[in-house]
């Protein structure tokens, strides 16, 4: 079970709370995570990434295990701690501005 906790800009569009769990078979990537949750949330296709490239959305950063994910390739493995459902991925919005 992967658990994955969502800024509250997709949360409010997806209706959940916080944290959404999904179950996904191996290898479990970001790519997978993120396939599985837009498929039980459809409303959030094209939030997170791109409807056409897959890229991921500029304001939008991957954290787990007190890691900055973001820039890895999306399709490594994500931690152990993520994949076993100890630790979150986190799905952070970023502020920008000034």
């Amino acid at each position: 079970m992967i658990r994955v906790i969502l800024p509250s800009h997709l949360r409010m569009l997806a209706s959940t709370d916080a944290e959404v769990k999904l179950t996904l078979d191996a290898p479990v990537t970001l790519n997978a995570v993120l396939e599985a949750l837009e498929r039980v949330y459809p409303m959030l296709r094209g939030t997170i990434r791109d409807h056409g490239t897959g890229a991921r959305r500029p304001l939008l950063r991957f954290y787990a295990c007190q890691e900055d994910l973001t820039f890895q390739s999306p399709d490594a493995p994500l931690p152990e701690a993520v994949i076993s459902g100890v630790e979150p991925l986190r799905i952070i919005g970023a502020i920008a501005g000034g």
